[in-house]
């Protein structure tokens, strides 16, 4: 838990910030889009080529194992063949010397002489057919050296007893006998040809010719369709005729393997086997992924050949490593090519469109100095024709003539702002003058409060004491009255004057 928390602290804001960098950078959203467009479009193509090569690989596999299995059962069916053949040409030389115990002895030494294929031969006669020699049988085998050296007869019974020689007495016809289990280590796993012997219509011996199911096994093992593909053959009651493992030959069955949890698939392939069906099935085997292509042991019609069914089924395993694996390794390859070619047109692509992007950067960049104010920012000229150098050509001129209007309203702004303080100071000039005439109004009214005062109170004394008054008195009175008047109309006189002067001031300002 703790790893992980320290992952996702580290992972995380690395990711925001190469998404913070993708939002920001267009260069860099772009050759990603046409790195994913290329992409897409190469894994696709790429894809649909593989498919349709899996296929044809798939199909020349399977042709293939079909042409490798045909070819194996007739191999095996020519050695088969060559054992019988073999076999019947001591038949009927032997048949005129069957009176002759020692002739068969020789015969059958020369039946193993004479043919790689057969391990060993048996000739056993029914008991009281040789009056001096009874019971009689003669076995001859191939040594480790190759060298041929007469045995005995096998078996904790008697021969006449034991099951070869018995059931081919019974049946009275030529026949394979499926896979003989061996006891030991020491011992061969080997499949025998049964002849009877028949003289005239009695049954009086049998022949057994054995064949090396490991020199057989090596010899159809030899022709493969591919490196690790191995042919099997079985026997009807599911003995291994054909086996790469010798072991298998000596001491198991399919049936024995099927014990030892093995996958279902090798089951169902089994079983279809054993029925006598022709196919192939999809098996893992031994933990790999394999095909198993199967089919009847069929043997070839021959003119005087015993065709008695058999009952075997021989089946080809093909690792899908050994179908696929060139395949595989070439998709594998064209990835980490592909891989590497979109790394390396990102990058490419990533430096032509920021290269061609790069006058846009610089608009940017002059732009934010604008906006700061910087209404003067020179912006350089291109050589570019597209819709990138001509855009920075009309930002240029968007930027000359920004600067130009931004030079004339500053003009404008220094005149209006001089103007702005003659103004001031015309407005200070004509406050200072409102003042000094309130001022001077504030004067003359209080100059000619006292006159006016004087002049009430004289009225208001003759109103009021006209009887009472003398002539004299009213004569004071009417004086001061005129007197005082007369100062009221010298004040208006010069206040008159003042204002008529300060009119003429304001108009020759002007």
């Amino acid at each position: 838990m703790t790893l992980f928390l320290h992952f996702f602290c580290i992972f995380v804001p690395k990711m925001l910030r190469l998404a913070k960098y993708i939002t920001k950078t267009l260069s860099f959203r772009l050759s990603l889009m046409v790195l994913l467009a290329l992409a897409t479009l190469l894994m696709a193509a790429l894809l649909v080529m593989f498919i349709y090569s899996r296929l044809a690989v798939k199909a020349e596999a399977l042709s293939k194992a079909e042409q490798t299995l045909e070819a194996t059962v007739q191999k095996i069916d020519n050695i088969l063949l060559s054992i019988e053949q073999s076999s019947g040409n001591i038949y009927w030389k032997m048949f005129n010397h069957i009176n002759n115990p020692d002739k068969i002895d020789v015969y059958c030494r020369k039946l193993v002489e004479n043919n790689p294929y057969i391990a060993s031969c048996t000739i056993g006669f029914e008991p009281g057919f040789y009056k001096d020699r009874d019971p009689y049988a003669v076995a001859y085998r191939r040594s480790c050296d190759g060298s041929v050296v007469k045995h005995e007869t096998s078996g904790d019974r008697p021969y006449y007893e034991q099951a070869w020689y018995t059931n081919t007495i019974a049946a009275g016809l030529p026949n394979w006998t499926d896979p003989q289990k061996v006891s030991t280590l020491d011992e061969e796993a080997i499949s025998s040809f049964l002849l009877p012997i028949y003289v005239g219509e009695r049954k009086v011996g049998v022949m057994a010719v054995d064949m090396s199911l490991n020199l057989l096994s090596k010899i159809v093992l030899e022709t493969k369709p591919s490196p690790n593909s191995f042919c099997i053959l079985l026997g009807r009651d599911g003995s291994f005729i054909v086996h790469p493992d010798s072991n298998k030959l000596k001491f198991q069955t399919i049936f024995t393997q099927q014990e030892q949890n093995v996958d279902p698939s090798v089951k169902e392939a089994t079983e279809d086997m054993m029925a006598g069906k022709t196919g192939y099935k999809y098996i893992r085997l031994h933990g790999e992924d394999s095909y198993v292509f199967y089919k009847p042991f069929e043997r070839m019609l021959v003119p005087g050949r015993s065709m008695e069914k058999l009952g075997w089924s021989a089946g080809m395993v093909y690792p899908e490593n050994d179908i696929f694996g060139d395949y595989n390794r070439l998709l594998y390859s064209v990835l980490l090519i592909a891989a590497i070619g979109m790394l390396l047109l990102f990058m490419l692509c990533q430096t032509f469109i920021h290269r061609q992007f790069l006058p846009l950067q610089v608009l940017a960049d002059s732009a934010k100095r604008i906006a700061d104010g910087h209404y003067d920012e020179l912006i350089p000229d291109t050589r570019q024709q597209d819709e990138v150098g001509r855009l920075q050509n009309h930002f240029q001129q968007m930027q000359q003539s920004l600067s130009n209007h931004v030079g004339e309203m500053e003009r404008l702004s220094a005149t209006l702002q001089e103007r702005g303080e003659v103004l001031k100071a015309a407005y200070e000039q004509a406050q200072v003058a409102e003042r000094m005439k309130t001022k001077f109004l504030y004067n003359m009214t209080n100059q000619m409060m006292s006159p006016v005062g004087g002049i009430s109170t004289s009225v208001k004394t003759i109103h009021e004491h006209y009887g009472e008054l003398t002539e004299e008195e009213t004569n004071h009175l009417v004086s001061e009255i005129q007197r005082r008047g007369e100062k009221i109309t010298a004040l208006l006189n010069q206040l008159i004057a003042d204002s008529e002067g300060r009119e003429k001031g304001k108009v020759n300002s002007e």
